[in-house]
């Protein structure tokens, strides 16, 4: 079942509630979607899109609640968080800090990487292996942490 299948029956149950941070934050995917549909590079919107559409949504809106805390605008932030909790519904499970550790010591074994110069290197593999499943940021802090 593709995200725009998965989104339909959530919206309308959103409208039917009145639960305005489920509509916000729904309504953000489908605006998503419907930019991959018409951005005109003919592409499919497959599940690997999908999740980086999701991620990016997220991310835009972590970066924003980033802002409204240090600018003490609580208001705002508590508005981001709620779309960020709803648009995380819609990602594969997050990993634990255990599994995600060790994929990636797993992911060096294989790389035979040492230092910090194959960090590139085990961070390619790691985002391809626990897409979605875990953010960018994360996996790089664990990286840096074990390269060290």
């Amino acid at each position: 079942m593709t995200l725009e299948e998965r989104i339909k029956p959530d919206l309308v149950a959103a409208m039917k509630a009145k639960d305005q941070a489920s509509l916000r934050g729904i309504r953000a995917i489908k605006a998503a979607i419907l930019l991959a549909k018409t951005d005109g590079s003919g592409r499919a919107i497959t599940p690997e899109v999908e999740i980086k559409m999701l991620q990016k949504l997220i991310k835009q809106r972590k970066d924003s609640l980033e802002i409204y805390e240090k600018q003490d605008r609580g208001d705002l932030a508590v508005t981001e968080r709620e779309e960020i909790e709803v648009i995380e519904r819609y990602l594969p499970e997050q990993v634990s800090q255990e599994e995600l550790e060790k994929v990636i010591k797993d992911i060096i074994e294989k790389t035979g990487a040492s230092s910090m110069k194959d960090m590139g290197k085990v961070m390619g593999m790691a985002n391809k292996q626990l897409a979605g499943r875990a953010d960018g940021k994360t996996i790089s802090a664990v990286v840096k942490q074990l390269l060290n």
